[in-house]
């Protein structure tokens, strides 16, 4: 005989237990307290644009991310990194919601929030914090008969990804150095493309640049024997009395193989962290707490860590700073009165 009663227990049992593991597992996700009297941390999934792979500012994003995930998983923070084409789209995605955090080339981000140089309206964004130096230089190779910005002309040059805001920096540059892009075939590619571009003799002169060291010089370097142009230095002058974002930069020698003298260049717009006006003051107060009091690690993926001082972070580059991080610099003393 079937022992009915018996089995009536067992599923009643099983039934009890179930409901407990379904209770706990409500109360987890609700935020209940666990055994030891924790309360659980919701998963805050924030997303960082950078741009393409083989420049600076993705390797950096990258970087940003992991030390916020490493340190700042206590508060629930989750960080993805995502490739984008660079600055231009990171501060459209910023206004509409898509992204919390970014980086952007200054000088692209100053006439985006002027609605100006061909921006559709003022974005309404603000700086996190001045990050490192954007040294960026024309590269050519040493038999192709250019040794100077004005040479380029009736040449193939490459000018940076599409739509990825290059030319609001590099007209000014060459305007300054007397040539517009009217006076050459100007060619877009990504930094990472552009070397391929220069290697395999479809482009004649690249424009690169970054932190340094920039991933795509260095990839340069290593396959070629290349050579950098040089600014001229009354040019240089006129650029950095007329754009706030415009600065000299050296390239220390030995940064890149081949290169035995330091390279006077130009600070082309320094890359920063951005967020939109619409970013909350204590998350933005937080993220900014974080990679500061915790630059070292940024340094151990990246020299460009090494900018996160307390002179460089609060430095003007022409987009006015968000609240959340003025208040952290006022706390630790270092922003300008």
């Amino acid at each position: 005989m079937v022992n009915l009663s018996g089995r009536r227990e067992v599923l009643r049992q099983y039934l009890w237990s179930l409901s407990i593991v379904i209770l706990a597992a409500t109360s987890w996700n609700c935020g209940g307290s666990s055994d030891n009297g924790d309360t659980a941390v919701s998963r805050q999934f924030l997303s960082m644009g950078t741009a393409p792979p083989g420049g600076a500012f993705f390797v950096v994003g990258s970087a940003l991310a992991e030390v916020i995930n490493q340190t700042g998983s206590d508060l629930g923070y989750n960080v993805t990194a995502e490739a984008t084409s660079g600055s231009q789209e990171n501060i459209r995605r910023l206004a509409s919601g898509e992204l919390e955090f970014s980086l952007s080339n200054a000088a692209i981000t100053y006439f985006a929030v002027r609605g100006g140089e061909g921006w559709d309206r003022a974005y309404p964004v603000r700086s996190v914090m001045t990050l490192a130096p954007n040294i960026a230089l024309f590269v050519t190779l040493p038999d192709s008969g250019i040794t100077t910005l004005a040479d380029m002309r009736g040449h193939r040059v490459t000018v940076g990804p599409a739509g990825a805001g290059f030319e609001f920096f590099v007209r000014p540059l060459l305007e300054a150095h007397g040539i517009t892009y009217d006076d050459f075939s100007p060619l877009n590619a990504t930094q990472q493309g552009a070397v391929d571009m220069l290697t395999d003799g479809s482009a004649d002169a690249t424009f690169l640049g970054g932190a340094v060291p920039t991933a795509s010089i260095t990839q340069a370097a290593a396959s070629m024997d290349i050579t950098f142009l040089p600014y001229g230095d009354a040019e240089k002058e006129a650029l950095v009395n007329e754009y706030i974002f415009f600065r000299p930069a050296t390239i220390p020698a030995d940064t890149y193989r081949g290169q035995t003298e330091p390279f006077e260049g130009l600070d082309v717009g320094s890359m920063h962290f951005i967020t939109s006006t619409d970013t909350s003051d204590e998350l933005v107060y937080s993220i900014t707490k974080l990679l500061y009091d915790n630059r070292e690690l940024v340094i151990e993926r990246h020299a460009a860590g090494r900018a996160i001082n307390p002179n460089n972070v609060v430095r003007d580059t022409g987009t006015e700073f968000h609240p959340g991080a003025i208040r952290f610099y006022r706390e630790i003393g270092i922003w300008p009165q």
